[in-house]
């Protein structure tokens, strides 16, 4: 199990700086002045990007607390915690 965690981790550790990339390039891809569509306003992509950007920063730190085995002792029922 704690292999499957860490390897979910890595997943999730690089999934981050992809959803950031595939944001940007689609911002970048259709924002136009020229456009008349809802996808081709700025301030859509704006709003966008302002709510996933930290979505995937916390993506990538629990991956990378994932990784580091962070995840690795947790307790199963209350009386492993005692």
């Amino acid at each position: 199990m704690n292999a499957i965690k860490r390897i979910l981790g890595i997943v999730w550790l690089l999934s981050g700086p992809l959803i950031i990339y595939f944001l940007l390039m689609g911002a970048v891809h259709n924002i136009d002045s020229n456009g008349e569509k809802d996808i081709n306003n700025p301030v859509i992509w704006i709003i966008i990007i302002a709510i996933f950007f930290p979505i995937a920063i916390g993506l990538m730190i629990f991956g990378w607390y994932a990784l580091k085995g962070v995840y690795n002792d947790t307790a199963t029922s209350s009386v492993d915690q005692q």
